[in-house]
């Protein structure tokens, strides 16, 4: 086998991986002939459904010296970094998520920088890196500054993650390294606590807030990143669906009635769901709540050449239907409901207006007398 072909791909063992694994094997990657060599690496064995005839298994941790010897004996020309985790409950606990998310991508960094056969690094990053706040713009281009980085949780962990790739990149100038900053992920067997949230009964919003948000299907995600794989497209790139939808549309799309909470109880409400096993919210997962990000994606389009198969819009339904969401809140009568609303606002706003008008006909004479 040429070693030239060798593609190395962490966080195999879950379900992003095991799909980029079956892509690669199925398509090769953007631009090149198929690959000669892949290897998968994750901490521990892949489950069943998640494991991909064709490739190597390498259980290594990569927060130990131990993925240098990897790298040293596989050789790979190709890097794809997608062992970023986005949730503590992936991780078994926030502190083991933050070593696995930064130590993990340190020690990968430092072996990468030895091996003089990688010649192409690609990282999966995400939106989270901007944060939220209410003095946000309407677009995240990849050069806006957030008015307030990330403090804590996932948002800190790819800050960080991506100034050791940067770091790496200049003292490594001769590799091309791609960072791919990804809306939140919908589709089959997503697990995330986006995912999580969409799937409750009944949607808790954070009252006097209506934020506009973004998602990119996991096909899209995947096609994404052996785009980013095939050619040398060396920069960062925002990754989502084109348009955005308000948390009320999200609701309407899906069938599920809203509860507002006061914005200083959604703290409360997110330890309470995540002891109750329910969805694992973590402080920036509400602030995108109250918030929301859209990411601008021209570069993507036009330095990347990635015409996205999936909108915002169509990402929400293909999930809902993959999810098998059945709507709490039948749409017709949500339809019936907002034409109710609607002709009841107009009959108001009739009433208004000739009530008005009557009173100006009855006071007329009273300005002629005086």
């Amino acid at each position: 086998m040429s070693e030239s072909g060798t593609i190395l791909v962490t966080g195999a063992a879950r379900r992003l991986g095991a799909a980029v694994l079956h892509d690669l094997l199925e398509h090769g990657v953007a631009g090149e002939s198929p690959v000669d060599r892949i290897v998968a690496v994750d901490l521990r064995e892949p489950k069943p459904e998640y494991r991909v005839d064709g490739v190597e298994i390498e259980c290594v941790d990569l927060r130990t010296p131990a993925v240098a010897s990897l790298i040293a004996r596989v050789r790979p020309q190709t890097v794809l970094h997608l062992d970023v985790l986005a949730a503590p409950s992936q991780a078994g606990g926030r502190t083991v998520m933050k070593e696995r998310n930064v130590i993990g991508t340190m020690q990968l960094l430092a072996a990468c920088q030895k091996a003089p056969s990688v010649r192409r690094l690609v990282v999966k990053s995400s939106g989270a890196v901007y944060g939220c706040h209410p003095r946000d713009p309407a677009l995240f281009a990849e050069e806006t500054q957030p008015h307030q980085p990330p403090r804590a949780g996932y948002g800190k962990d790819v800050t960080e993650v991506e100034g050791y790739v940067r770091g790496f990149s200049r003292r490594r100038p001769d590799v091309a390294v791609t960072i791919l900053r990804f809306a939140n992920f919908l589709g089959p067997d997503v697990e995330t606590a986006f995912v999580d949230y969409l799937g409750l009964p009944v949607l808790p919003t954070v009252m006097g807030f209506d934020p506009r948000l973004q998602f990119v299907h996991i096909d899209d995600v995947v096609r994404a990143i052996r785009v980013a794989a095939g050619d040398t497209h060396p920069g960062t790139y925002n990754v989502a669906g084109s348009g955005s939808l308000t948390i009320s549309q999200i609701a309407r799309r899906l069938g599920r009635p809203t509860v507002p909470i006061p914005r200083f109880a959604t703290a409360s409400l997110g330890q309470l769901l995540k002891r109750a096993g329910v969805a694992d919210f973590t402080a920036d997962q509400l602030s995108l709540l109250t918030y929301g990000r859209v990411l601008d994606t021209e570069r993507m389009a036009s330095r990347l050449g990635l015409s996205l198969r999936h909108t915002t819009a169509s990402a929400l339904i293909a999930h809902r239907e993959a999810a098998g969401i059945r709507p709490v809140i039948p749409p017709t009568a949500v339809a019936s409901a907002e034409r109710r609303l609607a002709g009841l606002l107009a009959d108001h706003a009739m009433t208004k207006a000739m009530t008005k008008t009557a009173f100006a006909q009855a006071t007329s004479g009273w300005k002629d007398e005086s």
